[in-house]
């Protein structure tokens, strides 16, 4: 079974800018710079899942296919990817129960990558067909090969980034949505609400202690278009203080404004880099005692 959300990877063109500007926003060094295969890789690693943000850096087919990610939708979102099971044997039979359901999954494969010490990272991987999951890379990941998560990213100021909330997903089709996402890979529906004010329908899958919210506008028929990505929703604790450290780094940042959840507060970064559509959000109360 799918157990948490084990990273999200972002398609970069220049990888030390994009690296550089993680480390100011999040407030935390990235835990591991490496390469392998014509990519290049800055790894930030939190407490509930990891940022992974990847730049073609040569030739081979991860690059080629990040490059053409990059030519027609620009920099953004590349995928996600689940953990499974709790050790690296739990991989194949979850990918075999996926092919079962009518969600493609590669053959599970390992991979590696260097850093600047000659230093050497592995884990295993399968992916799904983008043609059963509504035109988005997902991937499904083992749990560490030595039975330990990778190390914590250190923080680097005041007021870091705590962990993930949600990831967001843009559906014009809610049926299909909750085929992929509920009856095959298993994620359990918390929420399913509809706003008129806001015009919009939500769907909240909770995997470990991360969400991914679907979004989907009210009215109309639902259509066979692929999903897409919308952004990322972090937790700070100290949203004002997070803020004030975010814009003396020089970031766009909306003014700190009461959240949906009575005492919480968000605010905006309205130049993520990547350009990923970024929310920091305080978690709720009920969130900090669960």
């Amino acid at each position: 079974m799918i157990t948490g959300l084990d990273h999200v990877a972002l398609a970069v063109r220049d990888l030390d800018a994009a690296a550089k500007g993680y480390e100011a926003m999040l407030g935390l060094a990235p835990n591991w710079i490496g390469a392998e295969g014509g990519i290049r890789q800055a790894w930030f690693q939190l407490p509930n899942m990891a940022l992974d943000v990847i730049s073609p850096d040569g030739e081979g087919a991860f690059a080629d296919a990040l490059r053409a990610q990059l030519d027609a939708r620009g920099e953004g979102i590349w995928g996600l990817a689940f953990k499974v099971g709790k050790a690296e044997a739990d991989l194949e039979p979850f990918a075999k129960l996926m092919n079962r359901r009518g969600l493609r999954a590669g053959e599970p494969a390992t991979a590696r990558t260097t850093n600047a010490e000659g230093r050497k990272r592995y884990w295993r991987t399968s992916s799904l067909d983008p043609a059963d999951t509504a035109g988005l890379q997902i991937l499904l990941t083992a749990a560490p090969r030595e039975g330990a998560a990778w190390p914590l990213s250190e923080p680097t100021g005041p007021a870091p980034v705590a962990s993930l909330d949600h990831v967001v997903v843009q559906t014009p089709n809610v049926d299909r949505a909750l085929g992929i996402y509920g009856a095959k890979l298993g994620l359990d529906l918390r929420l399913d609400r509809a706003n008129e004010k806001w015009g919009a329908r939500q769907l909240f899958f909770r995997c470990g202690d991360a969400v991914v919210e679907m979004g989907a506008r009210i009215g109309g028929e639902p259509s066979a278009e692929p999903d897409r990505f919308g952004g990322l929703a972090w937790r700070v604790p100290e949203p004002h203080a997070a803020q004030a450290r975010m814009a003396a780094a020089g970031f766009d940042v909306s003014e700190v404004r009461a959240g949906r959840k009575p005492g919480t507060h968000v605010f905006t970064v309205r130049d993520a880099p990547g350009g990923v559509p970024t929310l920091m959000i305080q978690p709720s109360p009920a969130l900090e005692s669960a």
